[in-house]
């Protein structure tokens, strides 16, 4: 028997010894890398005054946590299944103290993007690890509600973030944001160490090292492109990293068809109720966090609220993923991850499609809280549907794998969101402020120079119009309705996103008696699998 009280190659209990003690920690263990994940975006504005970064800077400090994540979960998850799930929880939430240390004291915006990378890799440590210890622990219903739990605490708590690092922008400067997690990582600390148990169910068979660092290039390759796809003069570097994607996953796959200790089981990859759930959380999961980035920027340079007041404005993302996540919980088992996937998605199209229509500038507080409570809704219904058809699709030994695609969900659907969303919001926005000056009476006053800062980013605008008061209104005024124009750019994107991913759902994932049937028979597969490689191992 394994110190969680399942048998070490067999099946979870219901739930384990101090569960609500286990779970606690690894909430709070989940919830440094969601709050260290969140906390950037409401100082962009603050960040980009400091450093006079350009907009694709900002993307890159935005995104660059969901990057080192998103290309390290598949890797680290296998690597816990392996070498101990807890240890790897313990040393991921340590070296996020480092990491968030060197963030606050960044000299400049490439040390502070490194800093944020550096925080993801730490947390792609932890934060999967979280969830396949709850594949590991709980079975059952227990386990829908543990999911529940952890995925709308989790997400709320990022959601927290803004809020938290509003404030301390009122009185402190940028960096202060990234200290945010430090007291929370010790309290996250201590917990793990004495209440998470030391091995459940974990595997026996070695790492495939290879496979894992294919798939941080293939991960890496493919963020940055989309990072880069927007930016003046890197086409050069845009098709290095889609060659370098390429081939990696190329290379990628063919490992995993042969290898016999694959990184990712493609057989396992290949069940329904596992990629359509995968494919339908990245882009749940990506809306949530694309929004974040680009509503935070629109409410302080468009509607000029301050930090404080944009990030309490997410708040009712926060309380309605809470509210929601039982009843979503519930809806799972009673109607299928089919149905209530359905109803979260709907909710993210009225969210995005409000946005587009309804925020101006000069939209009301109660235009911004409706769009932001449609898409905590659709989260929290969206959200353990997908999280637990994954687990509910793999062997209790493999959850690295299907935690690592859980977080990819969230990590690499933020970063592509954000990419995405970002790359069109700096195009929206640099084409509006483009044809704004050729359209002006003065644009033959307009050097080179002086075009390409105002085009650069809002920030920039900023700074050139205190550097030419003579036109500070015409251009704050013009900056304002360019940004308006690309975020339309970015609402318009994530509303095709949501209506393919919906599309997809509806037409391959199985319904509700269908998926219980499949989940049965690949239980039935997997411990017949695991009967023979026992054998096999004892002869």
């Amino acid at each position: 028997m394994s110190k969680s009280g399942a048998p070490r190659g067999g099946v979870p209990r219901e739930a384990p010894a101090r569960a609500p003690l286990v779970l606690a920690s690894l909430i709070i263990v989940a919830a440094v890398a969601n709050l260290n994940l969140s906390v950037a975006n409401v100082a962009l504005p603050a960040i980009g005054k400091a450093f006079d970064s350009s907009q694709t800077a900002l993307n890159m400090i935005a995104v660059g946590y969901s990057v080192g994540l998103a290309t390290s979960v598949l890797y680290l998850g296998a690597i816990g299944d392996r070498h101990g799930r807890k240890l790897l929880l313990l040393l991921g939430v340590a070296l996020s103290i480092p990491a968030c240390l060197l963030a606050a004291c960044a000299p400049n915006d490439t040390v502070l993007v490194a800093a944020r990378i550096l925080g993801g890799l730490s947390a792609g440590m932890a934060y999967p690890t979280t969830l396949a210890l709850i594949t590991a622990l709980w079975a059952g219903p227990g386990r829908t509600k543990s999911i529940a739990l952890w995925s709308a605490l989790g997400g709320g708590i990022s959601m927290l973030g803004p809020v938290v690092a509003g404030a301390l922008l009122e009185q402190f400067y940028w960096g202060s944001v990234f200290l945010i997690t430090l007291p929370l990582a010790v309290v996250a600390l201590i917990m793990a160490l004495l209440f998470v148990p030391a091995h459940a169910n974990e595997s026996t068979e070695p790492v495939d090292n290879l496979g894992g660092i294919l798939s941080v290039l293939l991960i890496a390759g493919l963020v940055l492109a989309i990072n880069f796809a927007a930016v003046p003069n890197q086409g050069a570097l845009v098709v290095g990293l889609v060659v370098i994607a390429l081939a990696a996953g190329a290379a990628f796959f063919w490992r995993q068809r042969r290898a016999p200790n694959p990184l990712y089981d493609l057989h396992i990859a290949g069940r329904r109720t596992f990629w359509v759930a995968a494919c339908a959380g990245i882009v749940v999961f990506g809306s949530l966090m694309g929004s974040a980035f680009v509503s935070q920027q629109y409410l302080q340079n468009v509607l000029e609220y301050d930090s404080v007041a944009a990030g309490a404005a997410i708040l009712p993302v926060v309380v309605t993923m809470v509210i929601v996540a039982p009843q979503s919980a519930k809806l799972v088992e009673t109607r299928g991850a089919r149905t209530t996937l359905l109803i979260g998605y709907v909710f993210l199209f009225l969210a995005f499609g409000w946005m587009l229509l309804f925020w101006g500038e000069d939209s009301s507080y109660w235009q911004i809280g409706l769009a932001y409570v449609l898409t905590g809704i659709g989260v929290g219904f969206a959200g353990t549907p997908a999280s637990h058809s994954l687990t509910g699709s793999v062997p209790v030994r493999r959850a690295g794998m299907a935690s690592g695609t859980a977080d990819l969900q969230r990590d690499l659907g933020g970063a592509i969101m954000q990419s995405v969303m970002g790359a069109l919001l700096t195009a929206g926005y640099a084409s509006a402020f483009s044809s704004a000056i050729a359209t002006s009476s003065e644009s033959k006053d307009v050097s080179d120079q002086v075009q390409s800062e105002l085009t650069k980013s809002f920030a920039s605008a900023e700074q050139v119009a205190q550097q030419h008061p003579q036109y500070a209104d015409q251009i704050v005024a013009a900056a304002r309705q360019s940004f308006l124009d690309g975020d339309d750019w970015a609402y318009t994107a994530a509303l095709t996103a949501i209506s393919l991913g919906a599309l997809l759902v509806f037409f391959k994932f199985p319904r509700r008696d269908a998926e219980q049937g499949l989940l049965r028979r690949y239980y039935a597969e997997d411990s017949a699998s695991a009967t023979e490689g026992s054998t096999g191992s004892g002869g």
